[in-house]
């Protein structure tokens, strides 16, 4: 594996409970769980029969019989089977790792008990445990002895032929999770667009995803009119000069391809609303409007060291931020896209769907040509997919084509198996008419004057408009020349100040288009 990249846990495969190398056990169960280490399952009964809450709380217990001396036990808690799904155990997993950490361990042994509910608990499992140790980049930069919570851990299994196939897994995995945090997490300086392009140059840097940056003024405004207009204010001072940014892998025998993904990711690193601002303190957490960028250079990251053969990935980075000033666009413009629709712009602070627009475009005037295309967006879109779905869901939308190959379920399988949930929800003719021009000579209407939590069908109508803007709306079903859309809303997923980022989807996107 390449060392380009966000540092992750050094982990090491374990053989032995017996093992001296470590200072705690950390074990995730769920209530009745028939356990094969009947040293640990004697413990917790005991623990169980002096305080039966502890079947729902996370404890530290002694372990006298272990060179590890402690115990730190994270219940599930009664797993319902109807409704439950595996991230009882990644949320149990993160939640032992953080009291281990409070507790001072500094070498945990994750001991991974098979749960016959979940098919790829273990991985989900280890996955949550990294996640908990995963250090912001701006913590690691300000004070390098942070990188690493613990010196490291280890893992083990009853099946020691798959626990090291498990590790790479899950590193290879954690590592892409892991590149969309730096760069969503991270405040609007230290990832304003320049800094943003840096590290994708740094990250990909002698692999074989091949790095384009477009920067030039003059081919932003001619290519990309829609973007130009949002990056005007910002284009005035140097550190904020927005970036498009391609990213390119192509398997080393392209006659394998049976699937070409293009992916456009919003990278707003700051969003003030523009002419339009926010106001009520409403900016707050406005750095988080980068997270879906964030997530498809955290995907990339995935693909760039699994090597897929049958698979290539493009995908196209929006890098502006979202400034007020003098020079910004304001409502009323009239701007022609990439696609030559007239569109009309209604609030400034719809900016996401005007950055990605015309890189969707230009992805799909490739996609005509490539095998068996499916095109995406992914974006911090909308107030209203939160408010629809509630936090820790992304949602998918596909067009026609998409939607007739069945590929939102496909998605949201994907996301259930790995703990990186999904909910689906449908593109209607009523989204569109939402869009169409009002005012003579327009064919576009950006959006209207409220908030997307306030309009209904908030979260469906900038799907809508993508496809309109883009051109996307000549390939549908029935069309010559049918092409596969899906946008990704993540508003709910990513991570909402001051929690962390979560990198979601990066792990869905693996497991549906990579994994399967």
């Amino acid at each position: 594996m390449s060392d380009k990249g966000p540092p992750v846990t050094k982990i090491t495969v374990e053989t032995s409970l017996q093992s001296p190398d470590y200072d705690a056990l950390l074990l995730v169960s769920s209530p009745n769980q028939l356990l094969k280490s009947t040293q640990l399952s004697a413990v917790i009964n005991s623990a169980f029969t002096l305080d039966p809450t502890l079947e729902t709380e996370t404890a530290i217990l002694p372990l006298p019989d272990l060179a590890a001396k402690r115990l730190v036990h994270a219940p599930t808690g009664p797993i319902d089977p109807d409704y439950d799904d595996v991230r009882v155990l990644k949320r149990a997993a993160a939640k032992g790792m953080k009291r281990a950490l409070k507790a001072g361990v500094k070498r945990p042994l994750l001991v991974l008990e098979e749960n016959p509910a979940f098919e790829n608990g273990d991985l989900v499992t280890l996955l949550g445990a990294l996640q908990a140790l995963y250090v912001p980049i701006q913590v690691r930069e300000h004070d390098p002895s942070k990188k690493f919570p613990i010196q490291h851990l280890g893992v083990f299994t009853h099946n020691p032929d798959k626990t090291k196939h498990l590790v790479n897994l899950a590193v290879t995995l954690e590592s892409g999770r892991r590149a969309a945090c730096d760069i969503g997490d991270a405040d609007p300086e230290r990832m304003c667009p320049p800094r943003v392009e840096e590290y994708i140059r740094d990250l990909f840097a002698g692999s074989s995803v091949k790095v384009q940056v477009i920067k030039d003024r003059q081919q932003i405004a001619k290519e990309y009119p829609l973007f130009e207009a949002v990056d005007r204010a910002a284009s005035e001072v140097k550190r904020h000069q927005g970036r498009i940014v391609y990213l390119d892998y192509t398997p080393s025998d392209p006659s394998k391809i049976q699937e070409t993904l293009f992916f456009v990711g919003k990278g707003v690193t700051y969003d003030t609303g523009g002419a339009d601002i926010k106001i009520n303190g409403c900016m707050v957490g406005m750095s988080r409007d980068k997270c879906g960028a964030a997530a498809v250079v955290g995907f990339m990251e995935v693909v760039k060291l699994l090597k897929p053969e049958h698979v290539r990935v493009v995908a196209g980075l929006s890098l502006v931020r979202n400034s007020v000033g003098p020079n910004s666009y304001v409502a009323d413009e009239v701007i022609v896209a990439r696609s030559g629709a007239r569109v009309r712009v209604v609030n400034t602070d719809a900016e996401g769907r005007m950055v990605m627009a015309d890189v969707l475009c230009k992805l799909k005037e490739a996609a005509v040509e490539a095998v068996n295309p499916h095109l995406f967006t992914v974006a911090t879109l909308t107030g209203h997919a939160y408010l629809a779905v509630g936090e820790g869901y992304s949602i998918v939308m596909d067009n026609g084509p998409a939607y007739k190959a069945g590929n939102s379920g496909r998605l949201q399988l994907g996301g259930d198996a790995v703990g990186d949930a999904f909910e689906v929800s449908r593109i209607r003719a009523e989204d569109f008419e939402m869009h169409r021009g009002a005012a003579v000579g327009d064919d576009i209407k950006q959006g209207n004057n409220q908030p997307s939590t306030r309009t209904p069908r908030g979260h469906q109508g900038p799907a809508a408009f993508l496809i309109l803007a883009s051109g996307l709306d000549e390939h549908g079903s029935g069309s010559a020349k049918p092409l596969k859309y899906s946008h990704l809303d993540i508003a709910a997923s990513a991570g909402e100040y001051p929690k962390p980022a979560t990198g979601s989807p990066v792990l869905a996107l693996a497991k549906a288009y990579l994994l399967a």
